[in-house]
């Protein structure tokens, strides 16, 4: 979404720039292609559940349009930086955050509480224009990955747009300095600063892309090039002549690839390296050809009125949209919009939008702060980010004592968890018990030890083994090793442990099951090797047992299977005499168990999948031939499902902290029968 200005006073240089520089004009067909741009970024994520590449023409835009400014200022050979900035904090701040204000107060109410610390941490990262460093991070951490949609995601575009916001002009400065010292002329100096942004930040996002996607996605360096695509164009427009027959030509085929792109392309998974040339130089494309003077210009489409009215609530709707949205399916416990609802979410994004265009950004834009003052605008920017920064400080904090009111005890009668499951047992709690743990406390929610730093995320190319403490002559050595479904388990052998004196070591990655091949992941090295690195070390080790993966299911419903690279993997032990405790997978959902439950008012029937759509009858190892001799299965689905169902919460205790992974609470709950188990399998 572009941020640069928006009204009547937007200038681009003219086709016949004077000798003292760029000349400044109206260019309607930009706001008009705005208008497209956000159109698509607004219909692509309602009815799609796609991206369109949309924002990266926004970028085209910004580049182009903050370029004109500054190489303006570069002719009078002066950037005055001060004002510079304190006009864009009027233009972004007073939106963006009565934005994050609102939402913030709707959150509290609509949000599950599982989702509140998401939130209130990206609301900060956003107001700080953060927000794609945080999803960046979030994007390299295994337990942040299975975070849901935030309601304030779409801010990563524009913290790129704030950040370019600061770091453009001071290339401005740079261009003036070194043009006086090269004798170049800050122009020409300006121009090769632009080719090696260009060149440079394609170059890296090709190759981030191909490595790492979801950081690519996010990283500032990965999109410069979009920004210096648009400074290129400020720097030619004014110097290329265009016949009128090839400017028609030129703007319809930019606004024909701009709408065909999120349809042709995987935008959200293959974005942003080279394929991202497509929107981009579609954007360029329409910039280019300007105006035709011709009726059958795409210019004459852009330049009406109406698209020019959308171009300047392009900004305001494409805040309101995404927040609209989300919480939208949230309340409503959807995970798609049908025609009708669409509508209805985009038409309430679009009064928001003309809302805010005409009562917070017109009137701001206007006033005279900082006019007079330039440092007016600097303290009115603080100013409007102090509430922000401080009701989501207090939301924390609110979040942060409810979090850790409650901490699961194996003799709570109230909370019985996986006990409640057991043959003979009689519920004499409290019949008002509230579920455990508190919402807000459930997405981080991996038990007690936690040692997340322990479980490696899939990218990362260290290797890392954990020990619990334990006594200095266990009584057994255990090896826990696969991916976080395993690493679900260490609450509650962490329990055993120090009941029997085990000794416990872990070598677990994200994504990585035991096994010699990738199985989450066809031909992920990282993994292969990773798993080559734990066969050795389990074999010097030589543990009493190692417990690893036994199934694992690949998507939600019926998907479980037993990969032959775990039997291939469990048969390197045999010869050493290391005994494998292979455990079943538990069960994977299309939602969150406890979204599900929020969104339909606590009920546990409503939320309960049948058994028989999750599991098939009996485990799939039970159909494999010759297996190694040094294995035997743990089948804990009894705990998870009772005959018919797979509930969500289980003796007043919530069984799943996101959409696959057992909560920490409930795996402690489940550290009696665990126990019993493992010993009868192993001794004690």
């Amino acid at each position: 979404m572009t941020l640069a200005p928006t009204s009547r006073e937007d200038t681009t240089p003219s086709a016949a720039p004077p000798a003292a520089g760029p000349a400044r004009r109206f260019r309607p067909e930009i706001q008009g292609l705005r208008a497209v741009a956000v159109t698509l970024v607004v219909v692509y994520h309602v009815w799609l559940g796609r991206v369109s590449g949309g924002v990266d023409v926004f970028f085209v835009v910004s580049g182009f349009l903050v370029t004109g400014q500054l190489l303006r200022a570069v002719a009078r050979g002066r950037v005055d930086l001060v004002p510079l900035w304190g006009r864009m904090i009027k233009r972004l701040f007073p939106a963006a955050l009565t934005v994050l204000l609102a939402v913030m107060a709707v959150c509290v109410v609509a949000l599950p509480g599982s989702r509140w610390f998401q939130t209130i941490r990206e609301v900060v990262a956003a107001a700080l224009y953060l927000e794609n460093w945080q999803l960046a991070a979030d994007s390299a951490d295994y337990f942040a990955q299975h975070n849901s949609a935030s309601v304030v995601q779409h801010f990563w575009s524009l913290s790129i747009q704030g950040q370019f916001f600061v770091v453009w002009p001071l290339m401005a400065v740079a261009a003036i300095a070194l043009g006086r010292v090269t004798r170049w002329g800050a122009r020409r100096v300006m121009w090769w600063l632009l080719v090696a942004v260009f060149v440079e930040s394609l170059v890296f996002s090709v190759a981030l892309t191909g490595v790492d996607q979801p950081l690519a996605y996010f990283h500032s360096l990965t999109r410069a090039w979009e920004f210096a695509l648009g400074g290129l164009l400020a720097l030619l427009a004014d110097r290329v002549t265009l016949s009128r027959a090839a400017r028609v030509v030129l703007g319809w085929a930019g606004i024909a690839g701009l709408v065909a792109c999120g349809l042709v392309l995987q935008v959200g998974a293959v974005f942003p390296g080279w394929l991202a040339l497509w929107p981009t130089l579609c954007g360029a494309a329409v910039i280019l050809a300007g105006t035709s003077g011709s009726g059958l210009g795409a210019d004459r489409l852009l330049g009406t009125p109406f698209l020019r009215y959308v171009g300047d609530l392009s900004y305001a709707l494409y805040l309101w949209h995404w927040p609209v949205l989300v919480l939208f399916l949230v309340v409503r416990g959807q995970r798609e919009m049908g025609l009708v609802d669409g509508a209805f979410v985009i038409a309430v994004a679009v009064l928001l939008s003309v809302a805010t265009h005409h009562l917070v950004e017109k009137p701001v834009r206007t006033s005279a702060i900082g006019v007079a003052k330039p440092w007016g605008a600097y303290r009115f920017g603080v100013l409007l980010m102090v509430p922000v920064l401080v009701g989501a400080g207090v939301w924390q904090h609110a979040s942060t004592r409810e979090a850790s009111s409650y901490a699961i005890r194996l003799d709570d009668p109230d909370h019985p968890g996986a006990l409640a499951r057991t043959p003979g047992f009689e519920y004499w709690g409290s019949p008002d018990a509230e579920f455990v743990p508190p919402l807000v406390a459930l997405n981080d929610d991996v038990g007690k030890p936690p040692d997340r730093e322990c479980l490696l995320d899939q990218g990362d190319a260290e290797l890392r083994m954990c020990t619990l403490a334990g006594p200095a002559r266990p009584k057994k050595r255990i090896v826990l090793v696969g991916d976080s479904h395993m690493h679900a388990y260490l609450p509650a052998l962490a329990v055993v442990a120090e009941r029997r004196q085990w000794e416990i070591t872990t070598i677990l990655k994200g994504g990585c099951p035991f096994s010699v091949d990738s199985d989450a992941i066809p031909g992920f090295q990282p993994c292969v090797q990773w798993n080559a690195w734990a066969l050795a070390r389990i074999k010097e080790l030589r543990p009493d047992a190692v417990i690893a993966n036994g199934t694992r299911d690949i998507r939600p419903g019926r998907t479980e299977y037993t990969p032959t690279g775990f039997v291939r993997q469990w048969r390197n032990l045999e010869p050493d005499g290391i005994r494998v405790v292979a455990i079943r997978d538990n069960p994977r959902f299309e939602v969150r168990p406890s979204e599900c439950m929020v969104a339909n008012n606590m009920s546990v029937a409503r939320c309960s999948p049948d058994r028989s759509d999750l599991y098939h009858d009996t485990p799939p190892y039970e159909g494999i031939a010759d297996l190694p001799s040094n294995v035997v299965f743990a089948d804990y689905t009894r705990y998870f499902c009772d005959d018919h169902t797979c509930p969500p919460v289980i003796g007043n205790v919530w069984v799943y902290r996101d959409d696959n992974h057992i909560s920490g609470s409930f795996m402690i709950s489940m550290a009696p029968m665990v126990e019993q188990d493992l010993v009868a399998k192993l001794g004690g």
